[in-house]
């Protein structure tokens, strides 16, 4: 049995007895990573940790660190307050300017876990505050990036576009975001039904902006004071560090942190207790094992077995399969780059459209980006609430493996059977 089959099967493994048993995915995950790594693949330890995602690590101790303190502070419940007056007090409104407002981010150049990972965690203080599904919110915000994210000014865009060209393919850089923006608001109207957005609609909040002691007790709305001013100053660093000047995210989060701990030691003492450090174990773990998989080949195993396909809509329908399966453990942006080259002598046949293939591999490799092994899924997890972050990874979870078999699906119908791209 080759190595490549082998590796594919102790993944499964690490799901089933990750669902079964009580043991973090993460720690089974490590485990595989030595043994195949050790046993099959002939890797030394470097070897085999030298896929540990370190950036993914400090972005996510980092912005959630950062928002802990801004939670134990008060600086998110005044964020909170001053929104729902934006709004109107419409509850309904709420989940979708978080969606428009993250699809705007990436749509002029952010990068997908930069918007997420300053978007989420004040989303998810919404949720907690007007009792919003965590899982409603935390998809919009997700599916809102993924919207925006391929726009020719975006980074997503701008990668494919640019295999695209270096391809010698034909492409249509409008297309390709008018269908990432239509395919995620639809997916998001999908979720808003799922997960309760209905019951918001008759929810509307006038004076009961601040947290309430018992019924019918409302306290005066949540005041600055230097501390959130100072917390606030950090936040908006952070954006502006992370959007204009491409600085990294998780370390410009701990910078923020350091900050505010220095000012203010008596406010962040407990923050860092309420870092995910459960998920990101569990996350950490199950990337490092992905990407043992693309090290010892196990991706272009797969890539290269569909181009020798004879069927050229099977082929297609499998190529997207593929891209949302590994998307969905890793990188967007690194299957973006890797598979498109892969299926360029299948598209240069001139038996399957190529606009419509790669508009449909796109979609299928970004909308899976909310499972919780994914960089916007991982941050949307941590940014829950504690009590809720199991929930939100489940739900993650099950939502994520469900769009690796229906977004190719559909966009394989809607944009690759048609012929008509």
């Amino acid at each position: 049995m080759s190595v490549e089959i082998i590796s594919i099967l102790v993944l499964v493994a690490v799901f089933v007895l990750g669902t079964t048993l009580s043991i973090n995915m993460g720690v089974l995950a490590f485990v595989a990573a030595f043994a195949v790594g050790t046993l099959a693949a002939d890797k030394s330890a470097d070897e085999i940790v030298g896929g540990f995602p370190s950036n993914l690590f400090v972005i996510l101790v980092g912005v959630t660190y950062l928002f802990a303190i801004a939670k134990s502070n008060g600086t998110v419940d005044w964020l909170v307050s001053v929104a729902i007056r934006i709004v109107g007090g419409r509850v309904v409104a709420i989940p979708w300017i978080m969606f428009l407002i993250t699809a705007v981010l990436t749509a002029f150049g952010a990068v997908v876990p930069a918007a997420v990972a300053i978007i989420a965690p004040i989303a998810m203080g919404f949720a907690t505050r007007y009792k919003i599904s965590p899982v409603l919110m935390g998809l919009l915000v997700i599916n809102g990036a993924s919207a925006g994210g391929f726009s020719p000014l975006s980074i997503f865009g701008g990668i494919t576009n640019g295999v695209v060209e270096r391809s010698d393919l034909p492409g249509s850089p409008m297309t390709l975001f008018v269908a990432s923006f239509v395919f995620n608001l639809l997916l998001s109207v999908v979720v808003f039904v799922i997960f309760g957005g209905r019951h918001l609609v008759r929810h509307k909040v006038t004076d009961e902006i601040a947290p309430t002691s018992g019924p019918g007790t409302v306290q005066a709305p949540v005041r600055l004071d230097h501390n959130r001013i100072l917390t606030l100053v950090g936040i908006v660093g952070l954006a502006v560090g992370a959007l204009f000047f491409d600085l990294d995210v998780g370390l410009l989060s701990l910078t923020v942190v350091v900050v505010l701990t220095l000012v203010s030691p008596s406010t962040t003492r407990d923050a860092v207790d309420r870092v995910a450090w459960t998920t990101v174990l569990l996350i950490c773990g199950i990337v490092t094992y992905v990407s043992l998989l693309e090290d010892i080949g196990t991706v272009d195993y797969l890539g290269h077995g569909v181009a020798g396909i004879g069927v050229p809509l099977l082929g297609a329908l499998l190529i997207c399969l593929i891209g949302a399966a590994v998307s969905a453990f890793a990188s967007t942006t690194g299957i973006l780059g890797a598979l498109i080259p892969l299926a360029v002598p299948f598209l240069q046949t001139g038996q399957v459209g190529a606009i419509g293939l790669i508009t449909a591999l796109a979609l299928s490799s970004s909308v899976v980006d909310a499972s919780p092994f994914s960089t916007s899924g991982a941050l949307t997890v941590a940014s829950a609430p504690p009590e809720s972050r199991e929930l939100v990874f489940k739900r993650l979870m099950a939502w994520g493996f469900t769009m690796i078999a229906v977004a190719p699906l559909v966009t394989w119908l809607v944009l690759v059977v048609p012929g008509w791209l």
